[in-house]
């Protein structure tokens, strides 16, 4: 947008604080490369678009924006005079992309010295030289610095995560090792009985019929549901009594693994209803290695099952095998980074998950998402701990209009007024030396906000600290296509 153009005064210009130090020859090059124009009410530049001014303001009103997916929002208001915008970033060429980093408009006629990119730059490097270098690396130095420890953050989570994935596959596939070291002990003995019952006077008949038992007995450990610690007890008493009764004295050493498997004393009478009397022991010992064997091919499987639901969740976390941006359930990605951070969220500090299923998908690049999942936990077990290490963390989703809210709710200490405006900021941390990098919250903010065009607050008081996303439900045109690297 252009402005009215009016007569620029050296004079003038020498009274804004950024010229207040030029000599009458440097004033004099600025008015004359320069102009001073007047803006009424309304737009002067876009975010986005070509950076082809340098705006310093001599008297006005001006209100900086910046977009949030399809909102503006007001990031700066301001009538002082000599306030800067516009194309600051000339003085660095086509090494970085030359356009506007925000909106600015007016709310009153305002008066700008408007200064061209190219005599900006030109002026820059010449006249201050030392300064532009200077400014280079920081602007550089700052850039590569944050690069580098993100990449220290990202390896820092991933270790974490390593770590506490070994310990979750550990468990499991230790069960497993044990449970398949007993099942062989287990099939030998097996093997030893079955040689014992054909040296022995069984008819053909009774054989069949332990045969068949076996096949019941198997079926009804299958379908065994769990009983409450004093129903199992009663279980196992009634059990052993009737073990003992019917000539077995130590029936008490079986009895609880009948209780496991689902048997009780109406199961064993119809065993002993099948079989002679003379051939009961041995029916019921062969049974007892039967359910044994059973129950430890379960245990094999709910082992093996359970290392199977955690390398898909690795999977699902890393996103190793998906396209960077798609549509996806963001209960899939929550549920997914829960349980590769259960060995550092601890048996003391519970998950309760809040979830409104009906929610719809959302297009993200889902890998992303689960980094800044990642950062509001480990934020929310650090809080829980600081206060003794118990404490809920709640994760909730739900539809708000058009986005779709999810939210990180901790019972910990919450987030001092004085601190909290400063939580997002680059390298802020209140961790110790050592623990945080201080770029969990900022780069989740640049996930959410610049990659998702969604948003990132915080609510916080004393046991209830609420960190809440909000993603809008349809992509924004920039993004139906891969983001270049």
């Amino acid at each position: 947008m252009s402005g009215q153009v009016l007569p620029c005064s050296p004079q003038e210009i020498a009274s804004l604080f950024l010229f207040e130090k030029l000599s009458p020859e440097q004033l004099g090059r600025l008015c004359g490369e320069g102009r001073v124009e007047q803006f009424d009410t309304g737009p002067v530049y876009t975010e986005g678009d070509p950076a082809t001014c340098f705006y310093v303001m001599i008297e006005g009103t001006v209100v900086l924006s910046r977009r949030v997916g399809g909102d503006d929002v007001e990031v700066s208001r301001t009538s002082q005079r000599g306030v800067y915008s516009g194309a600051m970033q000339a003085y660095l060429g086509d090494r970085v992309p030359q356009v506007y980093n925000n909106s600015m408009r007016v709310t009153e006629p305002t008066r700008f010295f408007v200064l061209p990119a190219e005599s900006f730059a030109d002026i820059m490097r010449e006249w201050f030289p030392m300064a532009a270098h200077l400014l280079e690396g920081l602007f550089f130095g700052s850039k590569n610095a944050q690069a580098a420890i993100g990449q220290r953050e990202r390896l820092l989570a991933l270790g974490s995560l390593s770590a506490g994935l070994t310990h979750e596959l550990n468990n499991p596939a230790a069960a497993a090792v044990r449970a398949t070291a007993t099942l062989r002990e287990r099939v030998g003995k097996m093997r030893h009985k079955l040689a014992h019952i054909a040296q022995g006077s069984y008819s053909r008949e009774a054989l069949a019929d332990l045969i068949e038992i076996q096949e019941r007995t198997a079926e009804r450990v299958a379908k065994a549901t769990a009983l409450s610690p004093l129903e199992a007890s009663d279980r196992e008493d009634e059990l052993a009594d009737w073990l003992e009764d019917h000539g077995f004295p130590e029936g008490w050493r079986i009895a609880p693994t009948f209780v496991q498997a689902g048997l009780d004393t109406d199961w064993l009478e119809q065993i002993a209803a099948t079989v002679d009397e003379d051939i009961l022991p041995g029916a019921i010992g062969w049974l007892n290695y039967t359910v044994e064997t059973e129950l430890l091919m379960d245990e094999i499987d709910d082992s093996t099952t359970r290392i199977s639901h955690l390398v898909d969740a690795a999977k699902q976390y890393s996103q190793l095998d998906r396209a960077p941006h798609r549509v996806v359930d963001v209960h899939e990605l929550l549920d997914s980074t829960l349980l590769m951070l259960s060995g550092k969220i601890g048996p003391r500090i519970k998950v309760v998950k809040d979830y409104d299923r009906s929610v719809p998908d959302v297009p993200a690049y889902p890998a992303e998402l689960n980094q800044v999942w990642t950062n509001l936990v480990d934020n929310a077990v650090f809080a829980i701990g600081s206060t003794g290490g118990e404490g809920t963390l709640t994760v909730r989703t739900a539809r708000e209009g058009e986005r779709l809210l999810v939210e990180f709710r901790d019972t910990g200490p919450g987030i001092p007024a004085e601190i909290r405006s400063r939580i997002f900021d680059p390298f802020f941390t209140t961790k110790p030396v050592g623990e945080g990098t201080g770029l969990g919250l900022d780069i989740s903010w640049r996930i959410v906000v610049n990659k998702h065009h969604g948003s990132l607050q915080v609510e916080s008081a004393p046991g209830d600290t609420r960190f809440q996303v909000l993603l809008p439900l349809t992509a924004a045109e920039s993004d139906t296509a891969e983001e270049p690297a």
